[in-house]
């Protein structure tokens, strides 16, 4: 399609990069099909064609935008279903993470909305701070029916979300060991430190050994898609200076998003050509979970039926099938697939709290299509999914590194002694 960026404007990567997809798109329409908005809401506006028309007009005039453009940018859930299909391999993650700084910088939120995302923005990255907010919402959580609209669905969140000890993070030491750095993250460190130490056990007894990065933090994906390019910077500097200190070749993040954010990173520092190639180091020195967690020999079955949920992470971020997969079945696992499977559950890191009504509706159909197969457990690689469909009307939801953890010996998963209780 044509654009009609100014000279001046193109000087900007960021902006050169988001014109350059702008004119692979021949607006087909093939992407329609597979974005979770547009499935539910049918509106051209909240699919990625009409979204592309929008941000190019939005990013074109270098003005703020109308209301009408940034709810239909919110709207989006970043799940990328769209350049996965797309025939024009249109990278329409360039164009809505401008779009979404554009936004941030040059639009008037609403003051609840704007105290609520830069709320989002301190306390979710932070541990600590998560469990504070997580121990509040429970005390709100009765109060629930009276909370305004999106403080309702986080007090109700809150009653929920899984809340184990914080606990000092696993190591195990293995002489002459093929070491990798694993990153911390922020929410499933606090709500769910299980799962780095199922990772650690996992990989350990492959002869690999898992060495925390000191200092590193969040990643800073939650900042990112919230369009705070400078927070998210600062957080991706953090872990760069972390990984350089290490003296480590390889580093992991066990949630997909987190993974999928950091293999990315680079592009955050286009206009920066001091940090740009620290920033490809550490994308370049990034290792997936199920890349290491390679089969060590087929277990008996185990008469657990286990319907897999390939996060849009995994599925459309890092681009990886099949992988997870054959792990479970490889474990003794009975794995069947969940109707509907490339489109999001709603998660979408603060979308669920941002847009609850949608994400409300995305889970409903996501959990329709599990009860469909029949389950006893739902499996999936990233926390953040799992922490959105947990719920009395749900199966047991578990981490793919704990089950598989669960298999060799190792403890059983919350999600399934409760189950078992």
């Amino acid at each position: 399609m044509r654009t009609q960026f100014s000279p001046l404007q193109l000087t900007d990567p960021h902006l050169a990069e988001a014109e350059k997809n702008l004119r692979a798109c021949v607006h087909c329409g093939i992407c329609t099909a597979t974005c979770p908005t547009y499935v539910l809401l049918g509106d051209e506006r909240d699919g990625p064609r009409g979204r592309i028309v929008l941000m190019q007009n939005m990013l074109e005039s270098g003005a703020a935008p109308d209301a009408e453009t940034v709810l239909h940018v919110d709207r989006c859930l970043s799940c990328l279903a769209c350049r996965t299909a797309c025939p024009s391999s249109v990278d329409y993650a360039r164009l809505v993470d401008e779009a979404r700084v554009h936004i941030q910088t040059t639009y008037r939120r609403p003051l609840g909305d704007k105290l609520l995302r830069w709320l989002l923005s301190v306390v979710m990255p932070r541990p600590t701070l998560t469990r504070v907010g997580l121990f509040a919402a429970r005390i709100f959580a009765p109060l629930a029916g009276l909370l305004p609209g999106r403080l309702a669905h986080m007090a109700r969140l809150g009653a929920h979300a899984p809340f184990q000890p914080a606990g000092v993070p696993v190591r195990v030491v293995i002489p002459n060991a093929r070491r990798v750095g694993i990153m911390p993250g922020c929410v499933q460190a606090a709500l769910s430190p299980d799962i780095d130490a199922a990772v650690t056990r996992l990989l350990a007894r492959r002869g690999i050994e898992l060495v925390p990065l000191e200092g590193a933090g969040c990643c800073g994906s939650l900042v990112h898609h919230l369009g705070r390019s400078e927070d998210a910077k600062n957080w991706a500097r953090r872990a760069i200076e972390a990984f350089e200190r290490s003296g480590l070749k390889e580093v992991l993040i066990t949630a997909t998003g987190c993974s999928a954010h950091l293999k990315d990173l680079s592009h955050l520092f286009l206009d920066d050509p001091l940090w740009l190639p620290r920033a490809r180091a550490l994308a370049q020195a990034m290792r997936d979970f199920l890349d290491l967690a390679v089969v060590t020999e087929k277990k008996e079955p185990r008469h657990l039926r286990v319907a897999w949920h390939a996060a849009c992470s995994l599925q459309n971020g890092l681009r990886i099938a099949g992988k997870a997969e054959a792990l479970l079945s490889a474990a003794g696992f009975e794995v069947v697939a969940i109707p509907e499977g490339h489109l999001c559950c709603g998660s979408a890191g603060t979308y669920s709290v941002l847009q609850p009504d949608i994400a409300g509706e995305l889970r409903a159909r996501k959990l329709g299509n599990i009860a469909s197969v029949e389950p006893d457990i739902v499996v999936s690689s990233n926390f953040p999914c799992l922490n959105h469909l947990v719920g009395e009307d749900a199966p047991p939801m578990v981490h793919l590194a704990e089950l598989l953890d669960w298999s060799e010996g190792g403890p059983v998963p919350v999600a399934l002694a409760a189950r078992a209780g």
